[in-house]
């Protein structure tokens, strides 16, 4: 099952590792992982999306609220939540299907960013359904490299 936990942290060193490691401890995998400080520069939240069973994903986020880094610990999955992601993708590009794949970037909203001879490179942000749709379009032009932030997620609403 996938999930997403939401964390907020003091921003001191090792805080990521140890969280991390709570996911490798009950062999959950990481498919995502993003942390920044917050509104408070002493906290850092961080955002994993990770893939479990139930049962274990339940013990890690019982382990991350007993650190002492960890100052509180949401699974956003059980909630409404917001997501963004931005992903940097670089395209061959072919001068004969050059309009198609503009109009690929014009329908996910994707702004150009760097253009070489044989390869364009676009930025897109959106939630893990649209940036997965952009990629989806983009592999019969030849993806050449692609970047993901990972997601970063919040509670939707006033919570």
């Amino acid at each position: 099952m996938k999930r997403t936990i939401s964390a907020l942290a003091r921003n001191e060193p090792g805080v990521l590792a140890k969280m991390a490691g709570e996911f490798g401890r009950y062999a959950a995998n990481i498919l995502s992982l993003a942390a920044g400080e917050t509104e408070n520069p002493e906290v850092s939240r961080i955002v994993a999306c990770i893939e479990g069973d139930d049962a274990a994903i339940d013990a890690i986020t019982r382990h991350l609220e007993a650190l002492d880094t960890i100052i509180q610990v949401d699974d956003l999955s059980r909630n409404d939540f917001v997501d963004r992601e931005l992903v940097l993708v670089k395209v061959e590009m072919d001068p004969a299907r050059t309009a198609q794949l503009m109009q690929v970037f014009e329908v996910f909203r994707a702004s150009v960013v760097g253009m070489g001879r044989e390869t364009i490179t676009v930025e897109m942000a959106g939630d893990q359904g649209r940036v997965e749709g952009l990629i989806h379009m983009l592999k019969p032009y030849g993806i050449k490299s692609l970047c993901r932030s990972g997601m970063i997620a919040l509670k939707r609403g006033d919570e």
